[in-house]
């Protein structure tokens, strides 16, 4: 920094040793320190506004670290990639999880193991209505809480959660079913899942049941926790505010 008076700049430091998502950020120490002399308003100023600053930017760090894991955004390398399908391929089937079809193991695209996802969820919502969700860039851009691309066509692009999901339609049937080519960010280069999904009217509710096929062995996981925490969780709170301004 600079002090405005003399006109001299001085140097510090800023450690931040116990950051993390299980504490609080008003929590979380942050230790200023310089080399002895002038300028110790610098360092008083960093102790007072410059903690506020810093906190700010480890509450947009931490959000945005729990959105891309949630996402998908940790990835194997090449090497661990084939680790992985050996030891997928080592696992019975009775150890695998009910909603993963173990004949889906696939090798595709750049040669990565594949694995094959089922989900389904009822939502207070008529067929119709529950369409238009995934179909309405304003009501894609409510219940996910990003600026979206949604052009609801056969090819037309889709890029939702500021840039980590993308992909295009590939098939649209009104109150009925959707097909997407669908991708993280940090998937290998090129690599696209498709997903189905099929809505089923069960007036004044409606059962969506979801096939994604193609997902990396290795992102499973984060896959399923995308689709039932983006996606569910928030379609869900967006039926819920809707209801309540209604009524």
């Amino acid at each position: 920094g600079r002090v405005k008076e003399s006109g001299e700049k001085h140097k510090g430091s800023v450690e931040i040793p116990n950051l993390s998502e299980e504490n609080e950020v008003n929590d979380t120490e942050i230790n200023v320190s310089k080399r002895k002399g002038e300028g110790d308003v610098l360092k008083e100023l960093m102790r007072t506004e410059g903690t506020i600053k810093v906190r700010a930017a480890l509450r947009d760090y931490l959000k945005a670290l729990k959105t891309e894991f949630t996402l998908g955004m940790l990835l194997p390398t090449k090497a661990t990639a084939g680790q992985e399908l050996a030891a997928e391929q080592k696992l019975s089937g009775n150890t695998m999880q009910d909603s993963v079809s173990p004949q889906s193991l696939d090798i595709v695209g750049v040669k990565i193991p594949t694995v094959k996802i089922l989900l389904r969820e009822i939502f207070n919502s008529p067929a119709d209505k529950f369409y238009s969700i995934f179909t309405t860039k304003e009501l894609v851009q409510k219940f996910s809480k990003y600026p979206a691309v949604i052009e609801a066509e056969k090819g037309g692009k889709l890029q939702m959660f500021d840039g980590c999901v993308s992909g295009e339609y590939e098939e649209l049937v009104p109150s009925q079913r959707i097909v997407l080519k669908w991708r993280c960010r940090n998937w290998p280069y090129e690599h696209y899942a498709t997903v189905a999904l099929n809505f089923k009217d069960m007036a004044p509710q409606t059962e969506l049941q979801l096939e994604c096929n193609g997902v990396p062995v290795s992102s499973e996981d984060s896959t399923r926790q995308c689709w039932k925490k983006q996606y569910f969780e928030g379609i869900h709170i967006l039926l819920q505010q809707s209801k309540d301004n209604v009524e």
